[in-house]
């Protein structure tokens, strides 16, 4: 008996139209282009998000008073250029976490003996007055208002 070859069996083509066509393999060279394109691509996300994602004004809250039912303060730190001014919105907010007071405060422009970091960071308090009892108040976002 003559040995026969896979190409000529007659299994062959009903295999691989049962199964498809055999994928090919990808080539070294192209699996080290896909790794320097993903490296170079993670390597730019992180340098936008660490240094060219904001939007120059960073903000942290210190504390929150519940005063009463109709007040609540939040006391926040504002870091931004000391020449710039921003505007930051603030919002209490009850149990089940709907809004009940809100307000926007500006932060002013400050010389380099005010505030900390030479001016950077400021410490100011922003009052809400507020339609029921609010159980937290929390600083949505701030912004450098553009001068006009």
């Amino acid at each position: 008996m003559d040995a026969v070859t896979t190409s000529d069996s007659p299994a062959a083509p009903s295999l691989a139209n049962r199964y498809g066509t055999p994928k090919r393999k990808v080539s070294k060279k192209t699996k080290v282009i896909a790794l320097a394109v993903v490296a170079v691509l993670s390597l730019g996300w992180v340098l936008w998000v660490s240094v060219g994602g904001h939007d120059g004004v960073s903000n942290k809250i210190v504390s929150y008073n519940v005063v009463d039912a109709t007040m609540t303060t939040v006391d926040l730190s504002v870091t931004k250029n000391p020449g710039d001014t921003a505007k930051c919105a603030l919002k209490a907010m009850n149990d089940s976490y709907a809004v009940v007071g809100w307000n926007v405060i500006t932060v002013g422009p400050n010389g380099k003996d005010a505030g900390i970091e030479n001016g950077h960071t400021t410490l100011v308090r922003g009052a809400l007055r507020t339609d029921s009892l609010a159980v937290t108040g929390v600083v949505e976002s701030c912004w450098i208002v553009t001068p006009e």
